[in-house]
């Protein structure tokens, strides 16, 4: 339940008052329950492709891959694994980024604290990446996803106190200002908002909202962790609803309260939004940094047991996987290390690399918008409904197979027009952005 819970909610929930902001009420509210209907449904479909030919008594599929592989084929396994690695990857810089803007914030908001909102308060989001990069270093030595759970239930439980921090702070505004703001439709294009932009805003903030509740790329790895009995696909759809069903009232409700709140003004993040009350926006950021340090791991974990199962399968004699164990008798008894040198020269050196490629491109989390949309299609509906076909044996020109055909369509043109908005971002953003330079 933890890891399903961190691998949907991340620190873009912040993010959804300024996506709803861009779509107005009807429409907002409309796609955020669309897309958690489509996530869910997606979901349980998938949760039947574990074990295959039979959902419940065939062959394991351990990762999202090997499902594909034993239903679809190995000619789309190249292009999956691309994408799926890509994302997780792309996710964990974003997090580092996120993670520096987070602790920055907190920095700037005890220098105001004591000198006064006027002060020039400088701060180095490059030190705090690498100290974000040190700690994943040493988490990194987790030797799997299962044994990463403890930081998947910190994870989750932080995420849930930024959260409710911000919707409270969100329906405070609304009762001081005694207004609900907004617009029923989308926002028009005035003075301060080119009709361009705002197109490209609106595509944005549909992609946002989509990717939001994306966690099909996880699903699989996350299922491999759970013990039968019951059978793994009943219990991950039980998973499956409670965390959906969960994320989805968060973001309904953060979405439409910091909405409320702010109208067409709502902040991209809607906890810079407020100044009364910094102490309790510094506990929010606390937490942002607490979630982010757990959630990099749920990421991280599938990318590092795809490497390492691949250098086990090529070189099985080497030195390299054989099992060292270290024990510390004076620090708690019988306490033991177990580790390979592939796990502890290849992790550190793939966090140390994806450290050093957040700090060189600090206008990645835009890359990372962009990845989303791309993959959205692809690896949340697309690969899943095929595999569902082919494991129900689902016959073509059925009406569940056209319903199904229909549902894939709809979420292509979604995947299609956010990536153009994605895309008029990152053009945006280029204008203006600097290597090795992090805008805070």
């Amino acid at each position: 339940m933890s890891h399903a819970f961190t691998a949907i909610v991340g620190s873009g929930i912040l993010a959804l008052p300024w996506s709803v902001a861009q779509l107005g009420w009807i429409l907002g509210l409309m796609i955020l329950v669309a897309f958690a209907a489509i996530t869910y449904y997606t979901a349980i479909l998938l949760s039947d492709c574990y074990r295959t030919p039979d959902p419940i008594n065939g062959s394991r599929n351990y990762t999202y891959m090997d499902a594909v592989r034993a239903l679809l084929g190995p000619k789309n396994v190249v292009v999956c694994g691309i994408m799926q690695y890509s994302l997780l990857w792309g996710t964990m810089i974003g997090y580092t980024i996120t993670t520096a803007i987070s602790v920055a914030n907190l920095k700037r908001s005890t220098c105001y604290h004591k000198k006064g909102e006027n002060a020039k308060c400088h701060v180095s989001g490059h030190l705090y990446m690498l100290t974000y990069g040190a700690i994943e270093t040493i988490l990194s030595q987790c030797p799997n996803l299962e044994k990463a759970t403890f930081l998947s239930i910190i994870a989750a439980v932080t995420s849930l106190v930024y959260s409710s921090i911000a919707l409270c702070l969100s329906i405070a505004k609304i009762f001081s200002h005694r207004k609900i703001k907004g617009n029923l439709m989308v926002m028009k294009a005035g003075v301060d908002v080119a009709s361009s932009k705002k197109i490209w805003h609106a595509f944005q903030a549909l992609g946002n909202i989509a990717f939001a509740y994306t966690y099909s790329m996880m699903l699989l790895e996350i299922q491999d962790t759970l013990k039968s009995p019951p059978p793994e696909n009943k219990m991950m759809k039980k998973v499956s609803l409670y965390a959906i069903g969960a994320t989805a009232l968060f973001y309904i409700s953060l979405g439409c309260m910091g909405y409320a709140a702010y109208g067409t003004e709502a902040p991209g993040n809607i906890l810079t939004g407020f100044y009364n009350v910094l102490w309790l926006v510094d506990i929010a950021n606390i937490a942002v940094i607490i979630h982010l340090i757990g959630a990099y791991q749920v990421f991280a974990q599938p990318i590092f047991a795809m490497h390492e199962k691949w250098l086990e399968s090529r070189w099985p004699t080497s030195s390299f996987n054989n099992i060292y164990t270290i024990r510390f008798p004076l620090i708690i008894k019988n306490f033991t290390v177990r580790f390979t040198l592939a796990r502890l020269l290849l992790r550190t050196a793939f966090v140390i690399f994806t450290t050093g490629v957040a700090m060189m491109f600090p206008f990645f989390n835009a890359i990372l918008g962009l990845l989303g949309s791309i993959s959205f299609w692809p690896l949340t509906v697309h690969l899943p409904l095929r595999m569902y076909i082919e494991q129900a044996k689902i016959k073509r020109g059925s009406l569940k197979w056209f319903m199904l055909q229909i549902l894939g369509l709809i979420c292509l043109v979604v995947t299609l027009v956010s990536a153009i908005g994605s895309i008029a971002d990152i053009s945006d953003l280029l204008k203006h952005a600097k290597l090795l330079h992090i805008q805070l």
